[in-house]
């Protein structure tokens, strides 16, 4: 059997761990959202429409609300990525970014708009932020929300790739032509 030469055997190891990584990324994603979507059916039992609306929650008290409109609010992560990470979430219960229509539009675009507002009002670039979200099923709640992320650099590896422009995280620019396209 003739041997690789050794940059070659390098880049084939480097390329085979690079995917088990991300199977095993997705097979725990795919665990967790559905270890945890289980308890989670409408908005009538959504912790995420208690933040919103200012109902009591079992799960503890509500999150400060850094920004409060009559259609959405934003927050900080209960398990921030990196030092910078708030969640935007509509009032009005929808499940995920998969349920939306063109209608929608507006909503995404003034969600987007607040959250670089935020960004900016932190002294924070939001050019420089990652802002979007994941698709299902690589959702963690089943009520729609925007990540908001900053900087990249505080993110460990499996953020980095979680947060990744791709098939599970969508950047908001991206979600937004993507709800252009869809009907109503």
């Amino acid at each position: 059997m003739a041997c690789l030469p050794e940059g070659m055997s390098k880049r084939k190891r480097l390329y085979t761990a690079g995917l088990a990584g991300l199977g095993l990324i997705i097979l725990v994603s795919i665990y967790k959202c559905g270890f945890r979507s289980a308890s989670i059916s409408g908005p009538e039992d959504c912790f995420f429409c208690d933040f919103a609306n200012h109902r009591p929650s079992s799960r503890g008290p509500n999150p400060n609300l850094e920004v409060e409109t009559e259609e959405y609010v934003i927050f900080k992560d209960k398990f921030p990525a990196a030092r910078h990470h708030y969640l935007a979430i509509p009032k009005e219960h929808l499940e995920s970014f998969s349920v939306l229509n063109r209608s929608h539009l507006g909503l995404v675009q003034r969600m987007e708009l607040g959250m670089k507002e935020l960004f900016k009002s932190k002294n924070v670039d939001p050019n420089e932020a990652i802002i979007g979200f994941h698709i299902p099923p690589f959702i963690s709640v089943k009520h729609l929300h925007l990540h908001g992320i900053y900087p990249a650099s505080d993110m460990n590896v499996l953020n980095k790739i979680n947060f990744f422009s791709s098939f599970w995280f969508k950047k908001s620019e991206d979600a937004i032509q993507d709800l252009e396209s869809r009907e109503l």
